[in-house]
């Protein structure tokens, strides 16, 4: 997605370089996997997109694949009145789902939210932080239903990234406005937020590695989405020598410093809550959860065969014991 030019501070536009990269051809078996999500839900899926750690590695047959699945409603997808009032609720109903393909198994896990909840999460005024900052990352649209979705798809995905430029300027030390700006700087600040608002675990190595697996994408995304919200009026660009120097106005970046400590406890609470409602859909959750963790500290918890028969009566002393111990923070 990356576009070429002689002047290395001269990038396309935030909608150019968003279209380019959803649109590019995604790996056959994420293909499948979106066409069984797709079969499955029916024909109120408006758009499923493909994101997380196995399109960063390209790993898609030994992970688990990360969609999201965008519908026209709750109540169009789901026979279920519970699952479409608690998706409603607190989007999104996360699912595991395997699909066989070239003889393995695939394992994904999708979650579902309305295409009109999903536009209200990514943006400034929303809580689920969560939400814009995986979607500031790169995406791919593995299917979409007409083009009109994937206009609005765009747009939407525009959004969550504008949402976190914003957010992590206002985060960095007030000395980065006296220098030239440094992307790298932006992003680190904006994901090291963004999953302390969370109740999970992430290394400071990973982080890092969000960046490096496509730094030259994060710098472009950057500046196209610092023109916006210049142009906007959000930020203000100076030209400094080797770049420019990104200042937000005093008043503005103490009402988001502040508005980001409120949202990030409130984050934090739903991200919890969300973890207790995926023991109503998510099969087995716990030992997923409990993977997921050793793949990310390192930190291994045996579990008893009690708990894997009846995880949501018996597992949540372990997840209470990984709070306590600060192992999930």
């Amino acid at each position: 997605m990356y576009v070429e030019q002689d002047n290395p501070t001269s990038f396309a536009t935030l909608t150019q370089l968003v279209t380019t990269e959803v649109s590019r051809p995604p790996p056959v078996a994420a293909g499948v996997v979106a066409e069984a999500i797709r079969q499955q839900l029916g024909s109120g899926v408006a758009a499923i997109l493909f994101y997380g750690s196995c399109l960063r590695t390209g790993e898609v047959e030994n992970g688990v694949l990360d969609f999201y699945t965008l519908v026209d409603s709750y109540r169009a997808v789901f026979s279920s009145r519970v699952l479409a009032e608690l998706n409603a609720l607190l989007p999104p109903n996360v699912f595991y789902i395997e699909v066989p393909y070239d003889g393995k198994i695939i394992r994904a896990k999708y979650a579902v939210i309305s295409t009109r909840q999903f536009a209200y999460a990514v943006s400034l005024r929303s809580v689920h932080t969560g939400i814009w900052a995986r979607f500031c990352q790169p995406v791919l649209l593995v299917y979409t239903r007409e083009e009109s979705v994937r206009t609005a798809v765009v747009h939407t995905l525009e959004g969550a990234i504008l949402t976190m430029v914003l957010r992590a300027v206002a985060l960095l030390p007030l000395e980065a406005a006296k220098e030239p700006f440094c992307p790298k700087a932006l992003w680190l600040c904006g994901f090291q937020a963004t999953y302390r608002a969370e109740v999970r675990p992430e290394n400071p190595t990973t982080i890092a590695g969000l960046y490096q697996a496509a730094s030259e994408r994060y710098q472009q995304v950057a500046h196209a989405a610092l023109r916006e919200l210049a142009q906007s009026g959000l930020v203000e660009l100076h030209d400094a020598e080797g770049g420019v120097r990104v200042v937000i106005p005093a008043p503005r970046r103490k009402t988001l410093r502040r508005d980001w400590c409120v949202r990030r406890r409130l984050a934090k609470g739903l991200y919890a809550l969300r973890l207790l409602k995926s023991a109503l859909t998510f099969g087995d959750w716990l030992p997923y959860s409990l993977w997921k963790l050793e793949r990310h500290t390192g930190v291994r918890i045996a579990l008893t065969e009690r708990q894997r028969r009846a995880p949501l009566l018996w597992g949540w002393p372990v997840i209470l014991k990984l709070l306590w111990q600060r192992t999930l923070r």
